[in-house]
């Protein structure tokens, strides 16, 4: 349910746009910050949310980063002028930060190895992608429907029926990290560095790349976040992150691969949902219940992974879901001006969630392999950042690629090529997912691939 209401609130608001700049008053410059608000609280935050969840313990912040969503989501809904919409999505990024990673962390602690875990990791990615899918459709029919304000209203129901499902749910348990001081300094630094990279990303809408305005939002970033891992190195404190915790192949190698994943699954809902409007001349509610069968891919996808998840090692399973996206972007790439759902979208739409459902329970197990049960928190926190970055990375540098392809001019032709390049593009970026799981990722044995835990993968000898 948690994950589920956070994905959804990742699309829900992108076909309510127009109505709410009219209901509001929002420039064509403030509307992006309906989405931008979200984006960056949500991706700076969530290593300090992780890392939160360790120190005070999952099931409290989860509830409380829950009641924060609830109540932002809330507030946004009664806004009146645009100030009031933007403080809420950001709002709505702080629980989230906080909520996410802590609910990751309770699945991983839960379901330590076995059968169980497999299963685990299939319904939570099976609903994650479902909850990215669905939340267009949501969007468009709310916004039709029933007015634009119900695109924030509709998360007040979710986070009240999860916090009372976890509330009963779930275990209290002592917090796993350990006491002492806590790294102030590197909290500070790794917020305003993830802030400021997520920023100067997603500003590349009105700021190019090359611009003196990204550039220098890009080196602060970067210097930042420079400075965040000396203090990491060598701080008396209890660090944000420990860095050896990256020297864990599986751990590095998941997150890179979850990098490029996240980057080419924002990508895909960004050029599918524009092609069948702006192409294919589909309604926003139309577009969204044709985006349905990528939800059902992506289930179909997670049930399959589950089966094979008993009998195959993690990185086969990584190898084999992004060698069948990739096939379903390359599929994509071949869209013409004068397509139709059936001949152009239907099939890659499938291949490629197919793909993605094969992909994304594996790769939280694998993110969290070896991983002490202290460190679950930032681990799940970790992943999340990962992917939230690689969404924002790749759908700003595929963006602009589209956008150079199509030119100034805005036919049907122009539009189609920027878009099926983009789409080609992701394909590129699954093959260097796999190359990354197939150098990177630890081996396993096959023997007892069922257990996929820390404590039931052997490596085999290099």
């Amino acid at each position: 349910m948690v994950q589920f209401m956070v994905s959804v609130d990742l699309s829900v608001v992108n076909l309510g746009l127009p109505r709410i700049a009219a209901g509001l008053g929002f420039g064509v410059i403030g509307l992006t910050w309906v989405i931008h608000a979200y984006a960056l609280t949500f991706g700076g935050l969530l290593l300090l949310g992780g890392k939160i969840a360790d120190r005070y313990g999952h099931k409290r912040v989860l509830l409380l980063g829950l009641a924060v969503f609830g109540l932002a989501s809330l507030a946004g809904g009664f806004a009146q002028e645009p100030g009031q919409l933007v403080a809420g999505r950001a709002l709505q990024g702080i629980g989230a930060a906080a909520l996410s990673p802590a609910a990751l962390a309770l699945l991983t602690v839960t379901f330590p190895s076995g059968k169980a875990r497999v299963r685990a990791y299939g319904i939570w990615s099976a609903v994650n992608a479902a909850g990215g899918a669905l939340g267009v459709l949501i969007g468009g029919v709310l916004t039709e429907y029933a007015g634009w304000r119900w695109v924030m209203f509709v998360s007040v129901p979710m986070a009240a029926v999860a916090l009372a499902l976890a509330w009963r749910g779930v275990a209290s348990a002592p917090p796993t990290a350990p006491g002492g001081r806590p790294d102030v300094p590197g909290a500070v630094l790794a917020t305003a560095g993830m802030s400021l990279l997520v920023f100067g990303v997603v500003r590349t809408d009105q700021y190019a790349w090359t611009s003196p305005v990204t550039l220098a939002t890009l080196t602060i970033a970067a210097a930042l976040l420079a400075a965040f891992v000396h203090v990491e190195r060598t701080t008396g404190r209890d660090p944000l992150i420990r860095l050896g915790l990256l020297a864990n192949r599986s751990v590095a190698g998941a997150n890179s691969y979850n990098l490029l994943l996240g980057a080419a699954m924002a990508s895909s809902f960004y050029f599918a949902s524009l092609y069948l409007q702006q192409v294919l001349h589909a309604s926003p509610t139309v577009a969204g219940i044709e985006l349905l069968p990528f939800a059902i891919g992506v289930i179909a996808g997670a049930a399959v992974a589950v089966k094979l998840g008993y009998r195959l090692p993690l990185r086969t399973m990584l190898v084999i879901g992004g060698l069948v996206t990739a096939t379903g972007f390359a599929w994509f790439g071949l869209i013409s001006a004068d397509g139709s759902f059936l001949a152009d979208v239907l099939g890659p739409s499938l291949v490629t969630s197919v793909g993605f459902g094969l992909c994304l329970g594996p790769v939280v197990s694998a993110a969290t392999v070896g991983v002490a049960p202290s460190e679950t928190g930032t681990a799940s926190g970790w992943l999340a950042s990962s992917r939230q970055i690689g969404a924002s990375l790749g759908l700003a540098a595929l963006g602009t690629a589209a956008h150079a392809r199509t030119g100034e001019t805005t036919t049907m032709e122009g539009l189609t090529e920027g878009y099926a390049l983009g789409m080609t593009l992701g394909a590129v970026l699954l093959v260097g997912a796999v190359l990354i799981a197939f150098t990177v990722l630890p081996r396993t044995s096959a023997a007892s691939p069922a257990e996929h835990g820390s404590r039931d993968l052997v490596p085999e000898p290099e």
